[in-house]
């Protein structure tokens, strides 16, 4: 049975699932939104992204929890590509080919590259997006919103920092921000505690943003200096029954005769790919059921949705793991809180525009600011502390590197760091282990199943550290792999053994053709 479906049928547990669409929703729409202003894009191409990757990315997803859509870590891409090719329906043909990509990558299984991602580095991505999230959500819970929803980034495109955004917001406080701010802080901490918990249509998150509406409407009425107007509420584009289709950007294929656009195409795929399975290890981790989502489905999925994304006029799209958090934190229990998501956000667009513009930004802050703290608990900390240095460095690091630079930039940092201690770890290690008693006549070692080029150094110490006149042998029946690096030390260890009259016995090693160091003569 797939992971994404549950006994019963894609309904079953809909008294969780539909509520948690709705919290969903109601966080992705300025999201998406916030991502299609900082691109440069049309404002309906982020919709397009969010009911594309909800509805067609959600359905074909082996995750029951993850959420799809535009995200931010592609915004400079697509920024720059918008700039570079001409204009957006220009770029619309690279996300076709970057799903095309996609599809590839998961006929070959390269999803499989994710398990190769340390969990300290998993677990530093959760904590420094909640990190990072906390810190940009504070100037929009404070009514200060200079920055667009959805930035991850340090340097923000107004060309100011998450620090200098959160000073700056702390000179224009809106008290009526502030209120529903905290008022939906505090609703997200009670109502797990209150009686309501067990009304399951009824999530803390929708509450939420509930209660920050209706104290808004309030103060429009008792305290209109004190309300939320303008820019610091949900801008949902006012868009007609009768002309929503002509709002639609559609490709420009005469734009792949340019090198640009498949250039584009290849960086968007990989980047979306990356993007989208360390989202998935992530909310697997998240899932409190511990479902193993498969990686290569969900890169097939993410491209199909990209090559429709693209054909509509969408963003390209990733897993999001802002998205998914939000979701699991509002009991999602399967993939029907994705589709329902979807269609919300296609719903509000043709009916709901009016009613959503009414939102306060700083009630959505209330709910992901108690999102970040999840994601960057404490507890999480204590225990990467508790599991030694060289898991708590890289997690540090990641954290670190994403809230000073960005999501894609502190994976990276984080990824060499931790494959620096894995190596360091691997170096340290013995390669030879010993298989005869203390005292014996002839002093027999065994290899490892894998003798790589990370085992060469140790080898060398080993043998080189061997006593003159000792009997000695490798025993390497039990190796599948041998790295060529790694056999030419043994091999070439023959000639030493000679000179110091050590007994050196090979048994269960190849023999190999050494590449000579020094060519005497050319013929």
């Amino acid at each position: 049975m797939s992971p994404s479906m549950v006994p019963g049928g894609l309904f079953a547990t809909w008294r969780d699932d539909v509520p948690a669409g709705v919290v969903v929703f109601l966080v992705a729409l300025p999201l998406c939104l916030g991502i299609a202003v900082a691109s440069g894009a049309p404002l309906i191409s982020g919709i397009i992204a969010g009911v594309v990757g909800g509805l067609v990315v959600g359905a074909l997803s082996g995750s029951p929890v993850m959420v799809s859509g535009p995200a931010a870590g592609l915004t400079p891409v697509v920024l720059l590509g918008i700039q570079q090719v001409g204009g957006f329906e220009r770029l619309l043909p690279a996300v076709v080919l970057a799903g095309i990509l996609q599809l590839l990558l998961s006929g070959v299984r390269a999803g499989d590259v994710a398990y190769y991602v340390p969990s300290s580095v998993l677990k530093g991505m959760l904590a420094g997006i909640g990190l990072t999230l906390i810190l940009k959500q504070l100037p929009h819970a404070l009514g200060y919103d200079g920055d667009y929803e959805g930035d991850l980034s340090f340097v923000e495109s107004s060309g100011s920092t998450t620090i200098g955004s959160l000073a700056e917001a702390l000179q224009h406080i809106q008290p009526g921000a502030v209120m529903a701010a905290l008022l939906g802080v505090g609703v997200m901490l009670w109502w797990p505690r209150s009686p309501f918990a067990r009304v399951k249509l009824l999530p803390a998150p929708m509450v939420a943003v509930g209660v920050g509406v209706a104290l808004n409407e309030a103060l429009r009425i008792a305290l209109p200096d004190l309300a939320i107007r303008g820019t610091h509420l949900v801008s949902l584009p006012a868009i007609s029954n009768g002309d929503w289709l002509r709002q639609l950007a559609l490709p420009d294929w005469s734009a792949l005769s340019s090198p640009t656009v498949w250039e584009l195409a290849l960086i968007i795929g990989l980047v979306a790919s990356l993007e989208s399975l360390l989202s998935l290890e992530a909310t697997n981790k998240l899932d409190p059921q511990r479902r193993d989502a498969p990686v290569n489905r969900e890169l097939f999925a993410q491209g199909v949705g990209n090559v429709l994304a693209g054909l509509l006029g969408g963003l390209p799209i990733t897993g999001v793991i802002i998205r998914s958090s939000t979701n699991v934190d509002a009991g999602a229990q399967s993939r029907l809180s994705a589709m329902v998501h979807a269609v919300l956000m296609l719903l509000a667009v043709l009916t709901l525009g009016v009613l959503l513009n009414r939102t306060p930004l700083a009630a959505i802050a209330s709910v992901l600011l108690v999102t970040g703290f999840r994601l960057t608990a404490p507890a999480l900390w204590r225990t990467a502390w508790r599991l030694g240095y060289s898991h708590f460095i890289p997690f540090g690091i990641t954290v670190l590197a994403i809230v000073f630079t960005d999501v894609l930039r502190g994976i990276g940092v984080g990824l060499v760091i931790g494959l620096a201690f894995i190596i360091v770890e691997h170096l340290r290690s013995p390669v030879l282990s010993r298989l005869s008693p203390p005292g014996a006549v002839l002093t027999r070692y065994g290899l490892p199943e894998q003798v790589t080029f990370l085992s060469k150094a140790s080898i060398a110490r080993a043998l080189n550290a061997l006593p003159a006149g000792t009997r000695v042998e490798i025993d390497g029946r039990r190796t599948t792999r041998f790295d060529y690096d790694a056999l030419e030390v043994l091999l070439l260890f023959r000639d030493t053994a000679k000179a110091r009259n050590i007994d050196y016995r090979l048994v269960g090693v190849p023999e190999a053709e050494l590449t000579p160091a020094h060519v005497r003569s050319i013929s």
